[in-house]
């Protein structure tokens, strides 16, 4: 038997965040995962970009997003210096192009919904977004651009924070492991060869694997499903033929293109309702390929370097689950779907004062498993 003052379960973007910054507050932490290297970060594209997300009925994720891509600049920094390893973060701001002019009509109005909400985006012409990116397609009419949006890489984010998690005396485990409550109280977790680690906070950031982490009484289970995404690294030789975020509708299906330092092109992501099914589908893949080169017709000469597929962990709502629980101790750090890794540093920042000081952030409060029960 052994212990620790906070124990995460889960190893991805989100969890290493919240040991990491729980470590800094003087915590003793464990962090708990049967596969630590297979998360949903290895597929993500890595945008901040929560304008672009943005959707009239998700107005307070939008307003959570722009609080932590705030934070961004300062929390990179602060993970590249302890680590000593790049994230790759770039400030290359996001369009959102219209196909045509329903697309643009559509646009036109998202425009003006975040202008009424204080955000910064501007409409752009044809062919101002053919300056901005002469890359894409001659004819799309139009597009919506937000400046500020910007990107890192994941794969990048999540080594550096395992390191700089490690220098802080983060110990990692890789195990399953059953969550310890005793009465109202959490009391620790116990590992797969039955070593049991006494703790007074346990944080569940098991991605989509949330719902079924052992030992959850049904009453605190968060409401966490698997929604597959597939994404596809591309290259063209020579210059980088995009420097901006694309993000675009192709007849009615969503697609983004994300520019990375290196030349790659990140082309996402698939929606899949497949339960826990990670195999690649023939279907997507060349889904995303067409709409891929209807953006960007060079593409077409791109070489296919990798098909990735992972599972998001998504809401009822499409929000992140975090926050205390019914159970003394035991804190939810998940649901985080299509924004994990935008989320990662108002998450991290959130649960660590959460443990640390007792009070949840006022940012936060509005996504707590308190929002389903008041539905319900």
């Amino acid at each position: 038997m052994s212990a620790s003052d906070v124990v995460v379960l889960g190893a991805g973007a989100i969890g290493t965040a919240v040991a990491w910054r729980c470590a800094q507050r003087g915590l003793s932490v464990t962090v708990i995962d049967p596969a630590p290297r297979n998360g949903a970060w290895r597929t993500a594209a890595g945008m901040l970009a929560p304008i672009t997300e943005l959707h009239y009925t998700e107005t307070p994720l939008l307003r959570l997003g722009i609080d932590s891509l705030a934070r961004y600049p300062a929390f990179a920094a602060e993970v590249g210096e302890e680590s000593g390893a790049p994230v790759g973060l770039l400030a290359s701001g996001a369009v959102m192009a219209a196909w045509d002019g329903a697309d643009l009509a559509a646009l036109r109005d998202l425009h003006a919904f975040a202008r009424r909400l204080g955000v910064d985006a501007e409409l752009l012409s044809g062919r101002e977004l053919r300056a901005l990116e002469p890359a894409l397609a001659a004819g799309l009419p139009g597009a919506m651009y937000a400046p500020g949006d910007q990107q890192v890489d994941p794969r990048l984010l999540h080594r550096a924070l395992v390191t700089a998690a490690g220098r802080g005396g983060v110990v990692f485990v890789e195990s399953s492991g059953s969550v310890l409550i005793d009465g109202d109280r959490v009391r620790g977790v116990r590992l797969a060869d039955g070593t049991r680690i006494e703790s007074p906070h346990v944080v569940v950031a098991a991605g989509c694997w949330s719902h079924a982490v052992a030992g959850l009484p049904a009453s605190v289970r968060p409401p966490v499903r698997p929604v597959k995404g597939q994404t596809l690294r591309l290259r063209l030789p020579g210059r980088p033929r995009l420097t901006r975020i694309v993000r675009g509708w192709v007849k009615g299906v969503p697609i983004y293109l994300v520019p990375r330092a290196d030349g790659a092109i990140i082309a996402g992501a698939s929606v899949e309702e497949r339960g826990f099914d990670e195999q690649p589908r023939a279907g997507a893949v060349y889904e995303l390929l067409r709409d891929a080169q209807s953006l960007v017709p060079e593409l077409g000469e791109a070489v296919l370097e990798e098909i990735s597929t992972g599972l998001r962990p998504g809401s009822p709502d499409n929000a992140p689950v975090i926050g205390p629980t019914a159970v003394d101790g035991l804190i939810h750090a998940t649901g985080h779907h299509r924004n994990g890794i935008l989320l990662a540093p108002i998450t991290a920042d959130g649960v660590a004062t959460l443990v640390a000081d007792g009070a949840l952030p006022d940012e936060l409060a509005a996504f707590t498993m308190d929002r389903f029960a008041a539905v319900a």
